[in-house]
């Protein structure tokens, strides 16, 4: 008699990896996979497919489509980007935190055969360490590689939700960079709000980063998310000579208010960044040609607010985009964009065509690159977590918006764009340190192949 078996390889990892998924053993015909898991926020999620076992006994859920089920294509990671959320949280501060996820997977078939297995995702690989950051005015969390330094630094932060971006520094850190998880509101000791705030906190986040955590040849790159992308952008044309390279998801390349982000009662189009004591510029601020219906609408019949129409209105008033705009040309480092094309929260894709064509155009000297995750919506980010949740409370205003996209799409466009993330990372550690190299010796540096 066989004994079924489900083998996932490997079993024990770090999120980013990719797992291979088998059954074995089992009686041809159909078998039942179900995922579920209990995530350390006390919600609960649940994917199940069926797929048929040939005569050798095997599915491969790389190898195989499902029949019927939460996912339709031949992926063993759907198990788990596929999860739907059947509880809420008890304990939402737990959901952005770096506990370790553990994936229940069990098959069974009409013939009584059943399997289960683990499937095991760290955000902290052993040997990498974490340290609060409260010091020099600034709030954070710094991850260390586990392998000896110096290490290229990253800074990583949030959009418009605020907190601390724990779980994309981890990862950071298991890669091997010196991650600084950069909170700038709603974290202790922070605002509880987005709005008139100073870019000088940023400015003295990287000098703390270059002198405290003295990065390998100086390299410190600045990555965010949505708001984060803005101000990533934001902060590498304003302090050039700090960043050695930026990655900004989902970016706009203008300067917004404080849309749903700001004070309780507070206009959105009021001032975000703050420069020497003096706001910029937004491109909503005495715009006759913003138009906010799109913005303004409340969830009708359970459907959750998709306000991208709203942002291309303010863009038909020259005078304001040019007010407003990021000096995207003022960048002296290479450049990765990553947007959705269906991106519900703003028009993320061409936002960052826009800054693309003005690099070209100002003969950029350093690499660009932009991952257009095709069908995808605004919550790109880690591969291999679930991607079902579209629509979701604001963290701030708590409207119920859908970020866009589907499922399927926004898990390919985060494995996709980390990967490449990770490929422009290292690309840009190896010119800078060459370049670094050369100064330092006065001799031409050698191009990596």
């Amino acid at each position: 008699m066989n004994h079924p078996h489900i083998v996932v390889s490997p079993a024990d990892a770090a999120v980013d990896v990719r797992r291979q998924i088998q059954l074995t053993g089992f009686e041809p015909g159909p078998v039942r996979v179900t995922a579920t898991l209990t995530h350390p926020d006390g919600s609960t999620w649940r994917s199940t497919a069926d797929f048929v076992a040939g005569a050798d006994g095997i599915v491969d859920l790389d190898a195989q489509v499902p029949t019927q089920g939460d996912w339709a294509v031949a992926d063993a990671m759907a198990t788990v980007w596929s999860l739907v959320r059947q509880t809420l949280p008890s304990n939402p501060a737990r959901s952005e935190e770096t506990d370790t996820l553990t994936v229940h997977l069990a098959a069974q078939n009409d013939q009584g055969q059943q399997a289960q297995a683990q499937l095991i995702q760290r955000f902290i690989v052993e040997g990498v360490t974490r340290r609060e950051i409260s010091e020099s005015g600034l709030v954070g969390t710094v991850f260390e590689p586990a392998q000896p330094g110096p290490h290229p630094a990253i800074i990583v932060m949030n959009g418009s939700g605020g907190g601390i971006p724990r779980q994309r520094a981890a990862l950071y850190a298991a890669r091997g960079y010196t991650a600084f998880a950069l909170g700038y509101f709603k974290a202790p000791g922070l605002p509880n709000s987005i709005g008139n705030m100073p870019l000088e906190y940023f400015q003295q986040a990287l000098s703390w980063v270059h002198q405290h955590l003295q990065p390998a040849h100086g390299f410190v790159a600045i990555t965010g998310q949505s708001r984060g992308g803005e101000l990533s952008l934001l902060l590498a044309s304003r302090l050039p000579d700090q960043i050695s390279a930026t990655i900004a998801y989902v970016p706009s390349f203008v300067i917004h208010g404080t849309l749903r982000a700001g004070e309780p009662g507070q206009a959105p189009d009021s001032p975000v960044w703050t420069w020497q004591g003096k706001p910029l510029a937004n491109v909503w601020q005495n715009n006759p040609q913003a138009d906010w219906t799109a913005f303004d609408q409340r969830p009708v019949n359970d459907q959750p607010v998709r306000q991208e129409p709203a942002f291309h209105t303010p863009m038909r008033n020259p005078d304001a985009v040019a007010a407003a705009r990021i000096p995207i040309e003022q960048i002296q480092g290479p450049v990765m964009l990553v947007s959705g094309t269906d991106d519900g929260f703003w028009p993320s894709s061409w936002y960052s065509e826009q800054i693309e064509k003005m690099l070209r155009e100002h003969g950029h000297a350093w690499p660009v690159e932009h991952v257009r995750g095709e069908g995808a919506g605004h919550a790109i980010g880690l591969p291999n977590l679930p991607t079902t949740l579209i629509a979701k409370p604001h963290p701030v205003a708590q409207v119920v918006l859908t970020g866009g996209g589907t499922p399927e799409a926004n898990a390919r466009a985060n494995t996709t764009s980390w990967s490449r993330v990770q490929t422009f990372l290292a690309a840009a550690v190896r010119a800078h340190a060459e370049s670094r190299t050369q100064a330092d010796t006065g001799t031409p540096g050698q191009v990596s192949s």
